[in-house]
C-alpha cells in the first residue's frame, strides 16, 4: 500500500461546509490514547461475545446452518469498510466519526443524513444489548429483564463520565472474560460436533416438522444486514481519532486490528454452535447457555453465563462512551439550538469527558429498555448498510482537491473496493424488508425536513463541521505502510 506524496498543502480544508477547530472556538478532547487502548476500547464496542450470544442466536432462527456462511461473508464485505473508514478516518480525524467523513468530502446534507443514519444505530443498539443481560445472570439470580437493563444502562453512563484512560483498561478486563467465554463455547462445540463442515457450505434449517429445508440465497442476502450489525463496532476507531495519539498511524491499525479479531472471536464459535448443535430445532431455539450445559456440566454453563453478563456491560459501557463523543461532536458542529449545542459540546475538567454528552444518551438509553424493540435489530441493519453506502461514496471522491495531496493512510485498489462496497450494499438493501425500509426513510425524511427548515437558513453557524487543527498538517514526511 502506499501513501500519497508530501507536496505542502493548505492547513484549513478549502470545502465550503468545514471549518478548522482552534482552542478559541471550540473546545478539545484530550489525547490519551494508542492502539491498545484504542484497540481495547473498540473491540470492547463490537462487543464480539455479546453479539455472538445476544444477536446471533437470532439468525440461527432465521438462517439455520447458514448463519456461519453469512457472517462470513458479512466479514469479506467489512475489510473493504474498514478499508474505507481507514483511509477517510486519517484524512479527516475527527470525533465526528461518519457525519465529518462524509460532510468534509460530499457537502453538509450529506453530512447530515449519515449523522442520523449513525445515530439510529447508536442510540437504538445499547438497550438491545443490556435486554440481554437478565437471561444470562439467570443460573445466579432471577431479575425483571427490562429493569436489570435499565440500571446497566445507568451503569454505563456512570462510568462513561470517567476518563477515557482508565475506561480503557477497565473495559479490557471485561474483554478478556468475552474471549474467554468465546473460546469456551468454541471448545465445547467443536468436541461434541453432530453434523459435518459440509453443512456450512450448504446450509439447512428447521422446517418446523422436524426435518431440515435449503437455505436459499436470498435468505442469505437478507441475513447479511444482520451480520454487517453484529460486526459493526470495529469503526469506533474513527470516533475516538480525536483522543488517540498519532491518529493518521492508530486510526487505520486500530479499525483493521480490530475486525480481524473481533471477526474471529464471533466466526469461530458460530461455526462450533452450528456443527454441536444436536439438532436442527435446537440450533433454531439458540440457546446457547442451554447447549454449553449439555456439552459439559452446569457450573461452566454457570461460568459461560456470567462471562455474557459481564460482556453485555462492557458493551453497554463502549457504546455510551462511542455515543457522547458523536452527540459532542454535533453541538460543536453546531447541530442543535445553540444552549442545546453550548451544554453537549462541553467538557469536564476533571475527566476530560463530555459529561452533558454522556448523559443525554445514557438516560434516554434507560428509559428505551422499556420500549418495545422486536423489530429494531432489523431497522439497525438497514442503518448500518445505509451508512456504509456513504462512506463508500466518500471514499470515491477523497482523492481530489486538497484532499488528493493530504497525509492519510491510503486503501489498496482504490477505486475498485467502494465502487464495489457500493453496489453489492444497494444489492443487500433492496432485499430488506418494506417495514425496516420504510421506517429508516422515515427517520431520515423527518431529518431532511430538519435540515432544510432550520439547519440550511442559519448554514453560517449551525451545522458546520469542524477538524482540529492540529491534524491537518501542512507537510510532513509519508507515513509507513501499517498493514
Amino acid at each position: 500500500m502506499t501513501d500519497m506524496p508530501t507536496t505542502p498543502v493548505a492547513t484549513a480544508p478549502a470545502v465550503a461546509p468545514t471549518r478548522v477547530a482552534t482552542p478559541a472556538d471550540s473546545p478539545k478532547l484530550t489525547r490519551s490514547i494508542g492502539v491498545v487502548g484504542g484497540t481495547l476500547l473498540t473491540l470492547s464496542c463490537l462487543t464480539p461475545a455479546s453479539s455472538l450470544f445476544v444477536i446471533v442466536p437470532d439468525s440461527f432462527a432465521t438462517l439455520g446452518t447458514g448463519t456461519a456462511l453469512t457472517i462470513a461473508i458479512a466479514a469479506v464485505l467489512c475489510i473493504g469498510v474498514a478499508f474505507t473508514y481507514s483511509e477517510l478516518g486519517t484524512l479527516i480525524p475527527s470525533s465526528g466519526g461518519e457525519y465529518a467523513m462524509v460532510g468534509t468530502l460530499m457537502g453538509r446534507l450529506a453530512g447530515w443524513l449519515v449523522f442520523i443514519l449513525s445515530l439510529i444505530v447508536v442510540m437504538i443498539v445499547p438497550p438491545i444489548i443490556a435486554l440481554g443481560t437478565a437471561d444470562y445472570l439467570a443460573p445466579i439470580v432471577h431479575l425483571d429483564k427490562q429493569l436489570t437493563a435499565a440500571a446497566v444502562m445507568l451503569l454505563a453512563t456512570a462510568m462513561g463520565l470517567l476518563d477515557l484512560r482508565a475506561n480503557a483498561w477497565i473495559t479490557g478486563i471485561f474483554l478478556v472474560l468475552e474471549v474467554v467465554a468465546a473460546a469456551v463455547v468454541a471448545f465445547l462445540g467443536f468436541t461434541h460436533t453432530h453434523r459435518s463442515a459440509a453443512t456450512l457450505v450448504h446450509p439447512v434449517m428447521d422446517s418446523g416438522h422436524g426435518t431440515g429445508t435449503a437455505v436459499t440465497g436470498g435468505l442469505i442476502i437478507t441475513g447479511l444486514a444482520t451480520a454487517l450489525f453484529i460486526l459493526q463496532g470495529f469503526s469506533t476507531a474513527v470516533y475516538l481519532a480525536e483522543e488517540m495519539e498519532n491518529p493518521r498511524r492508530n486510526v487505520s491499525r486500530t479499525v483493521l486490528w480490530t475486525l480481524a479479531i473481533g471477526a474471529a472471536v464471533v466466526l469461530v464459535p458460530v461455526v462450533a454452535i452450528t456443527l454441536g448443535a444436536p439438532d436442527l430445532k435446537t440450533l433454531a431455539a439458540g440457546d446457547v447457555a442451554g447447549m454449553v450445559q449439555s456439552w459439559s456440566n452446569s457450573a461452566i454453563g454457570t461460568f459461560v453465563s456470567l462471562c455474557i453478563a459481564l460482556a453485555i456491560i462492557n458493551a453497554a459501557i463502549v457504546m455510551v462512551i462511542q455515543n457522547s463523543r458523536v452527540v459532542f461532536s454535533s453541538a460543536r458542529d453546531g447541530a442543535w439550538p445553540t444552549p442545546v449545542n453550548r451544554i453537549f459540546s462541553h467538557v469536564g475538567k476533571r475527566f476530560g469527558s463530555p459529561w452533558a454528552a454522556t448523559l443525554a444518551v445514557g438516560v434516554p438509553g434507560a428509559g428505551l429498555c422499556f420500549a418495545t424493540l422486536d423489530t429494531l435489530n432489523e431497522v439497525t441493519g438497514v442503518a448500518v448498510a445505509g451508512m456504509y453506502v456513504f462512506v463508500a461514496l466518500g471514499a470515491l471522491v477523497s482523492r481530489r482537491g486538497e484532499h488528493k495531496h493530504r497525509l492519510a493512510w491510503r486503501m489498496p485498489l482504490w477505486p475498485v473496493v467502494p465502487a464495489l462496497l457500493i453496489v453489492v450494499l444497494a444489492w443487500v438493501l433492496c432485499q430488506q424488508s418494506t417495514k425496516s425500509l420504510l421506517i429508516t426513510g422515515g427517520v431520515v425524511a423527518v431529518a431532511a425536513v430538519y435540515w432544510a427548515v432550520y439547519l440550511r437558513p442559519r448554514q453560517a453557524t449551525h451545522w458546520v463541521i469542524s477538524v482540529p487543527e492540529d491534524e491537518l498538517p501542512a507537510a510532513a514526511a509519508p507515513v509507513p505502510d501499517l498493514t
